[in-house]
């Protein structure tokens, strides 16, 4: 995955098996370890892995295995344990909706969570639905903003999480390149009112260098000390030569 990105060649399986819970969702660690099933039409719910994921760059598959609804899935970036009933809260969500109901057009979306959004089981007047109140808009995916997901059809994701920078690529097409400053915290999936979603064969490494768009470290520029340290060498190396 991520093969826009030059450098992300060193992906390894992520045991899920110590992850954590918040909400009343229904996960279900499968047998690999590195999966994970929620089954339950539930208020908001988040499995996350509850340490401080800056710097990392995670990727895998979603799925909704169900024809029988039209919900959110999606994923948190910066998540603290139980942020989900939290004033204090401070993450990122990016959540996916199949279908437009009740306020809220089908599409992918990146939104800042700054306090408790939890709800009842499908409460269409809830934050978390309505992105109002406690959960702030930014912005529409570039291919997915209009387009909900798909039953029983799989999606490769890949996310770059840093300190300054985010970006979010579906089936390898970058849907999010979101530059700012961002809290550190967990990654996490995330469910509302969406049943029968697996989460599988995710992977973790070493995020990329923000400061590019490819993976590619930038070229560093000579602060002026260290120009003038560089100059000295050179005159140096010129004297010695002459010697």
């Amino acid at each position: 995955m991520l093969s826009g990105f030059v450098g992300l060649a060193h992906a390894v399986p992520a045991d899920l098996s110590d992850w954590e819970i918040d909400g009343s969702g229904n996960w279900t660690l499968q047998a690999s370890n590195d999966a994970v099933k929620q089954s339950l039409n539930s208020r908001p719910t988040v499995f996350f892995n509850n340490r401080d994921s800056q710097g990392t760059a995670l990727g895998g598959s979603i799925e909704v295995q169900t024809p029988g609804d039209d919900d959110f899935v999606g994923f948190v970036l910066g998540y603290n344990d139980g942020d989900l009933f939290a004033d204090t809260a401070d993450y990122i969500l990016v959540d996916w909706k199949q279908g437009t109901q009740s306020g809220w057009d089908a599409g992918m979306s990146v939104s800042r969570v700054t306090g408790s959004i939890d709800a009842g089981g499908t409460d269409t007047s809830a934050d978390a639905w309505t992105h109002t109140g406690n959960v702030t808009f930014l912005e529409r995916a570039r291919t997915l903003g209009n387009t909900g997901w798909d039953d029983n059809t799989s999606y490769l994701f890949d996310i770059i999480f840093t300190e300054s920078n985010i970006k979010v690529l579906v089936d390898d097409v970058l849907q999010f390149d979101i530059s700012g400053a961002f809290q550190n915290g967990s990654f996490g999936f995330y469910n509302f009112s969406q049943p029968q979603v697996l989460y599988a064969g995710i992977t973790e490494e070493e995020a990329p260098d923000p400061g590019t768009g490819n993976g590619e470290t930038p070229v560093a520029v000579p602060t002026p000390a260290s120009f003038g340290l560089m100059i000295l060498g050179l005159l140096g190396l010129v004297v010695t030569r002459r010697r």
